[in-house]
This record gives C-alpha cells, sequence and structure tokens, in this order.
C-alpha cells in the first residue's frame, strides 16, 4: 500500500515563489521526453512551438469564487471556513479552521451576517447553512476572500486585487471552483491563439481544484 510519507521532501521556504512572474507566460516549463526521458527546459511562452499538428489542449474554464471567509465565535474565537461545493438551499460542504471548538448548531458571524454549523462529518468536513442561497452570495461577494493556497502567505494574511487577477485563468468562465486549476494559470490570450495553429482546444467544466488544462 502507498503511503503518503513516501511522497514527502525538503523544500525551503526561500525557493518558494510568492508572487507569479510579472507576465503569465514567463514562467518556466519543463518538458520530459517521453520516448528518452531527456528533460528540456523552456519558458511557457515557448509551449506553441512544442506542440504538434493534431495535439489536443484541454483547459479547466471553471472561475474561481471568494471561497474563504474569516468569521468569529460569540466568544470572540476566530474561525476560518473554505467553502467547498455548494450542497443547494444556501447550504454548503467546508473545510473549517477551528472546527473542533465549533457544535452543531452554532453560529459564527461573518462580516455583517452569520453562518451555521450542521453537521460535522467523518471526512473532516462539515456541512454549514446560510438563511437562504441569497445570503450565501451576498456574503461570499461582500466577505469572501481570494482562496489562495496555505503557503502562499501576504502581510497579516490580506490578498490584494493582484491575487483576485492573477489567482484566475484568461478563460475562466463558469463561477464554481474553491481553488484555481493551477496548471492554466501561465496561459495568455496571445498564446492561446499561437497555440490554435497547431492544436486543437476544448474545454471541460468542473468543480474544485483539479486542473484539467
Amino acid at each position: 500500500m502507498t503511503t503518503l510519507s513516501l511522497f514527502d521532501y525538503h523544500l525551503p521556504e526561500s525557493l518558494i515563489a510568492q508572487r507569479p512572474a510579472p507576465k503569465r507566460d514567463e514562467s518556466r516549463l519543463m518538458r520530459l521526453e517521453r520516448a528518452t526521458g531527456a528533460i528540456g527546459h523552456h519558458r511557457f511562452a515557448g509551449l506553441p512551438g512544442l506542440l504538434r499538428s493534431g495535439d489536443l489542449i484541454v483547459v479547466n474554464d471553471t472561475k474561481v469564487f471568494w471561497a474563504r471567509l474569516r468569521g468569529t465565535r460569540h466568544s470572540g474565537g476566530a474561525v476560518e471556513l473554505l467553502l467547498v461545493r455548494d450542497l443547494g438551499g444556501g447550504v454548503w460542504e467546508a473545510m473549517i479552521r477551528g472546527l473542533a471548538k465549533l457544535r452543531p448548531g452554532e453560529s459564527v458571524s461573518v462580516g455583517d451576517g452569520a453562518v451555521r454549523l450542521v453537521e460535522k462529518l467523518d471526512t473532516g468536513f462539515a456541512r454549514v447553512a446560510f438563511a437562504s442561497p441569497e445570503e450565501a452570495a451576498r456574503i461570499i461577494e461582500s466577505s469572501g476572500e481570494v482562496p489562495l493556497p496555505p503557503y502562499i502567505r501576504r502581510p497579516g494574511g490580506a490578498v490584494d486585487a493582484e491575487d483576485r487577477a492573477r489567482y484566475q485563468t484568461v478563460f475562466a468562465r463558469e463561477s464554481g471552483s474553491c481553488a484555481a486549476p493551477t496548471a492554466g494559470l501561465h496561459f495568455t490570450e496571445p498564446l492561446l491563439e499561437a497555440g490554435d495553429g497547431g492544436a486543437d482546444r476544448g474545454s471541460c467544466h468542473g468543480r474544485g481544484a483539479v486542473p484539467c488544462g
């Protein structure tokens, strides 16, 4: 049986970029030749030159919504929620930092609204409820934050306008993802147009963080 510890390795914090490259397609790109095992190092802007006629690029056009909510218990304790899946009727599946201290039925203040813990799930997730779907949408829009990965840190924890723009693909259309399909963050419109010359492009719709492009 495979264990997660097999994938552990040391990564110095100094090597974790806290900001993306100034231009999306300036990011580095590694190419692996399947037949020979040869590794090549490129810039993402050079991707069209690596494609062959008939290659297919599938992009995930799911749009990231502001899924992270910072709340406060009646006792004053801080609670952080990451909304994962809309279950309908104002009910969401969520990851909650501080879940162990919450009791089912307890409400947490978020901005000028509130969200109630319905149930703790065996998976470590939880079901939470807003007063209505409309209230959920309002709180997400007014108080939600860009759900940056935990290894990306901002002074005071606050994200900025650049984060909102760059943690979204240029082809994002359908809202519903709680994390960006990161494989697609490096594409630009000119790059997609150049790639269309040698490759076909399709799209897929998804929920969550699974990148299919």
